[in-house]
């Protein structure tokens, strides 16, 4: 680069917006959508690992989808072509692709093709995608601020892993403001600036959850704020004002926010909730929607949602419509406000939608002739006897008979059902007697019976049917135990999950299906239970495989802080994860500095304590008392040594340990009955033909002599062996929530 290219590039520079130039370049200077990118997660892997597949990002303006593209393009070794689907065609499409192709065959070159705006390519734009991305010609990185499952191709969607980009929170806005303040290079770091407090809050505020809105805003302000006399640009609230005076919102009156919130709008109205009706109406009037397709929405939910339960409140609507109409805006905002308060305060009934159960009655059944009373009888009475045996309801007390005025087919049939609220309240029960009525004089032939229900992404069948067999394999007791854990924690799909005892696969397994854009950690005792866990997972891409941790359970924090600084988890689950921990309490305690804010530990505990006794299996008539007496002592002794970790605790004594939990603590203990087969090997595991230290025979000779023991052993080979016995045991559920 020569003198004057590069006093060239730096003149651009400046001339830049600030928003192009504090885009940020790497992940790490990247602000905000944790939930996506966030240690841990998915799609931070791929970026780093650089093994991206199709993805789509979708979310409002100013949140990071075109800067995640280009973080992609400085990260990847993969060739990189930016199209934007506003300024482009077929025939840029084909180029990139041609270009794509001829890299892959020349230089075994993989090609990621961004297309900003995506969803502003018309579907004969999109198709011409769709065999590339197919093939794999071309990886695809497609942006929207629209819902792809609207607005994209469906078969583009379902291969691309979809991740929903959030406005930026406050927290995050002040971290980017706070940036272009003080980097030197690409923002304002070397100019004297002095913000007030509060006209920073402003911009922030204003700004809504879009950094871009957020800087340019700051830009205005900084550029056209002279220097005092002492060179410093001092930005008060009054400046801070004029830069952002009104609030950008995301509202496209053909895209999502624009049915999005006339959606909450109706919804609102229906769950009778005059505030929250309130604010979707002004945020529509805000953004500009017409008020007659919202007085349009209005009669419709004045029928749909209320109906006879106010009949007036469809002459309402439709009064205030005419006002508006009369009046315009800005005062036709009264006669808006006043409709829409009218539904959302009055009582509700949806019975107009038994309409739609006749409708549907008329598509499926059989065409029922009109009964022959009831058809018009002013051309042909005479000759065919149409009309003849009706029975003029105005000819009878309150003005109503008993006939049917339905086909034969359908006789007894019910659409409508009056609600109980309002006015409908008032004539529910005098449609109910009049229909008893009718089917009372239809049975007794008293009168004339006529003859006559949103970090999406694609599902692989195979993987699909590998997780149900691995799953299928976990024995029915142990699943039961796994959807108790899950039903506590429900998992998002971009979570980061840790199992800390993995070696069975009972909880990692489900992890993975629940968060597949997210992370799961294994954490494992051995290098060989590491080993059998990445052959249990070869058949899933190698991203969405667990990552195993190699790692007692009481190293695991300074393992974690070694091997993945700054990872932090959704949620940590066990199952008997503490069976060898002699402290149980003090290994848990320090586990939560490991959880993200709102994270949980969940863990389920087999309590050995409460567990099914064996002498209980055993008649009283079989031993003599003084037998007996010691077999009881004996295998009580068992639950009773502060030595074996297996043992040494019990709910309430755990539970008391924990109550220095900086959080939320609750637990259950569950009891659960179950049928076993004493099984000549289950018997051996009590009884082995060798010595073990621990096993149920070693412990029995401590109070039993060698006689009284063979004795007891004889009873359960010749009287138990082969028999199915109730078997009870307690599992502690606990939960610990920050």
């Amino acid at each position: 680069m020569d003198l004057f290219e590069h006093v060239n590039r730096a003149k651009e520079l400046e001339q830049t917006p600030l928003a192009a130039r504090m885009r940020p370049r790497t992940l790490d200077e990247f602000v905000g959508q944790d939930a996506i990118v966030g240690p841990g997660r998915l799609l931070r892997r791929a970026i780093q690992a650089d093994q991206l597949s199709s993805l789509l990002f979708y979310g409002p303006p100013g949140t990071g989808k075109t800067t995640l593209a280009q973080i992609i393009a400085n990260t990847t070794q993969a060739h990189f072509i930016a199209l934007n689907a506003v300024l482009s065609g077929v025939k840029d499409i084909r180029a990139s692709v041609n270009e794509a192709t001829q890299r892959r065959k020349d230089l075994a070159e993989r090609t990621i093709l961004f297309v900003d705006e995506v969803h502003r390519f018309n579907k004969a734009q999109q198709d011409a995608l769709l065999p590339w991305v197919e093939n794999g010609t071309v990886i695809l990185i497609g942006a929207t601020t629209e819902n792809p499952y609207f607005e994209v191709n469906k078969a583009l969607v379902s291969r691309s892993r979809i991740f929903q980009l959030k406005s930026l929170d406050e927290s995050a806005l002040y971290k980017v403001a706070r940036q272009a303040l003080s980097n030197p290079d690409r923002g304002y770091g070397k100019r004297n600036i002095e913000m007030e407090d509060d006209a920073l809050d402003h911009l922030v505020n204003i700004a809504n959850g879009d950094a871009r809105t957020l800087l340019n805003a700051l830009e205005l302000a900084v550029e056209t704020t002279r220097p005092d006399d002492s060179g410093v640009i001092r930005i008060g609230l009054s400046v801070a004002e004029e830069s952002i005076q009104r609030r950008a919102l995301l509202y496209d009156k053909e895209g999502d926010a624009h049915f999005d919130t006339i959606s909450a709008f109706i919804k609102s109205i229906r769950g009778s909730d005059p505030d929250a009706a309130l604010y979707w109406l002004a945020r529509m009037i805000y953004a500009g929607e017409e008020p007659r397709y919202i007085f349009r929405r209005l009669l419709i939910a004045a029928s749909e949602d209320i109906g006879l339960a106010d009949p007036q409140a469809i002459s309402v609507v439709e009064s205030c419509a005419a006002a508006f109409d009369r009046v315009g805006m800005p005062e036709g905002q009264f006669p808006l406000a006043q409709a829409t308060l009218h539904l959302a305060t009055t009582p509700k009934s949806n019975s107009t939608l038994g309409f739609f159960d006749a409708l549907e009655s008329v598509k499926k059944e059989r065409e029922g002739e009109v009964p022959n009373h009831l058809k018009d009888g002013s051309r042909d009475k005479d000759t065919a006897g149409h009309g003849q045996g009706y029975l003029y309801p105005h000819a009878f007390r309150d003005h109503w008979v008993a006939q049917q005025y339905l086909p034969e087919n359908l006789q007894g049939q019910v659409f409508y059902q009056p609600s109980s609220q309002g006015y409908e309240a008032s004539i529910q029960q005098t449609v109910s007697r009049r229909r008893e009525a009718q089917l009372a004089a239809q049975l007794e032939g008293a009168s004339v019976a006529p003859p006559e229900v949103l970090t999406f992404g694609p599902q692989d069948p195979i993987q699909e049917r590998w997780f149900q067999r691995t799953q299928s394999q976990v024995g029915e007791r142990l699943g039961r135990v796994r959807d108790k854990l899950f039903a506590m924690l429900p998992l998002q799909r971009h979570h980061v999950f840790l199992d800390l005892r993995a070696e069975s696969g009972l909880l990692t397994w489900e992890a993975l299906r629940s968060a597949p854009e997210g992370g799961t950690y294994a954490r494992v005792g051995s290098e060989q239970a590491a080993e059998d866990l990445g052959k249990q997972a070869k058949i899933l891409p190698e991203l969405q495989r667990p990552q195993p941790l190699v790692t007692p359970l009481h190293e695991l924090l300074g393992f974690l802080e070694e091997e993945h600084p700054g990872l932090r988890f959704d949620a940590i689950v066990g199952y008997n994860a503490l069976v060898q921990e002699k402290d149980k309490a003090s290994l848990l305690l320090p586990l939560r500095r490991l959880l993200r804010p709102q994270g949980s530990l969940v863990l389920a505990e087999a309590v050995p304590r409460r567990t099914q006794r064996l002498y209980d299996l055993l008649a009283p008539d079989w031993l003599d008392e003084e037998t007996m007496e010691l077999l009881k002592k004996a295998e009580e002794s068992i639950y009773d040594d502060p030595n074996d970790p297996k043992t040494n605790w019990d709910v309430e004594q755990l539970v008391d340990a924990l109550q220095d939990w900086e959080g939320t603590l609750s637990w259950e203990s569950v009891l659960q009955e179950a049928e076993v087969c004493l099984t000549e090997q289950v018997l051996q595991r009590w009884f082995p033909e060798e010595y073990k230290p621990r096993s149920y025979e070693t412990r029995l000779r401590t109070f039993l002599s060698n006689d009284q023991v063979a004795h007891v052993k004889r009873l359960f080979s010749q009287r138990l062996s082969g028999q199915t016995i109730p078997w009870s045991s307690t599992t502690l559920l606990l939960k610990l929530s920050v």
